[in-house]
């Protein structure tokens, strides 16, 4: 039976209030802090869950906030496959500022790994994995960890059938994009990073597909995509370039949106869903997470709802 598994080696507690005002040297007072599992694949396994899917959640915990984001994953009724993080595991807060209506997040660092910590946990995961599963790479890695730490689980879990989605950034997104080894069967990056990549603006769809299709042509990924924020998304393969824009909503929080992304999408082509029809459920899935309050990710309701006014066109 094929399976989702979605790899967090290094997660967080995110905690989510907000205040009046966020001024300095004051004591500002927040509301009650709503509580989440956090972490790119501990997102991504949760969104595929609100979605009506299953996907299990490979997760490396330590320390006593590790139990306790534990405990938010067993509540939630995620399949975990719980690994022992080296040091206690992070915390993020996120603060929206009720005058501004705008959300200031803060990212406290994980415990620090070695080179051996990090091949045991690759070790592990690999040894999880049966040919067909799909597996995402979601997130940022552990400290410590090289920067071809994604490159090098590609090609682990390729040798071991497995399909890989990845949604990276930094130095581990740049190794990928050169297309030199580990190639994953989807790479998904945001707009800011492609242009980091290709170092000039990408204004137009055109110009972001232009920019898809060259990393698919390196070998970046079987199918690169885009996302351009609050424009919608493009896909492209080795056969041509789609693009499904974003559906108009009441943006509420940003947080989760592109996990929310990841999730519908690969619960899609999990289910035997075509690449276009793919791009419409993750792009709706986004637009779903954006409707929600602090770190709630995607509703199926507003998911549903989202995914009528959802298309992919080619471009």
């Amino acid at each position: 039976m094929t399976q989702i598994i979605t790899v967090t080696l290094n997660p967080a507690l995110d905690i989510a209030t907000s205040v009046d005002k966020v001024v300095p040297d004051h004591k500002l007072r927040c509301a009650p802090p709503q509580m989440d599992p956090g972490g790119g694949g501990i997102n991504v396994a949760r969104a595929i869950r609100q979605l009506g899917g299953e996907a299990t959640a490979f997760v490396a915990l330590g320390g006593d906030t590790g139990r306790s984001l534990r405990g938010l994953l067993e509540t939630a009724g995620l399949p975990l496959i719980v690994y022992d993080a080296p040091g206690d595991t992070r915390q993020s807060l996120a603060v929206t500022d009720l005058s501004l209506k705008e959300q200031f997040r803060f990212m406290l660092p994980g415990p620090h790994w070695t080179d051996a910590d990090v091949d045991a946990a690759c070790a592990a995961i690999v040894d999880r994995v049966t040919p067909g599963d799909f597996v995402v790479l979601s997130g940022s890695g552990p400290s410590g960890a090289q920067a071809d730490l994604y490159a090098r689980l590609c090609r682990d879990l390729k040798g071991a059938g497995a399909r890989i989605i990845v949604d990276t950034s930094g130095p581990a997104l740049a190794i990928l994009a050169l297309g030199f080894a580990g190639q994953p069967f989807v790479l998904r990056m945001d707009q800011a990073e492609a242009e980091s990549l290709t170092r000039y603006p990408l204004p137009r769809r055109e110009d972001t597909a232009r920019v898809a299709r060259e990393l698919v042509r390196r070998g970046a990924g079987e199918v690169v995509i885009i996302a351009r924020g609050a424009d919608g998304n493009v896909l492209a393969t080795a056969e041509g370039a789609w693009f499904c824009p974003a559906v108009n909503v009441v943006v509420k929080s940003k947080v989760g949106a592109g996990d929310s992304f990841v999730g519908g999408f690969t619960l899609a082509v999990s289910q035997g869903a075509d690449l276009q029809t793919a791009l419409a459920h993750g792009s709706a899935a986004a637009s779903a997470a954006c409707m929600t309050e602090g770190t709630e990710l995607c509703l199926r309701s507003d998911f549903d709802d989202c995914l009528s006014r959802s298309a992919a066109t080619p471009i």
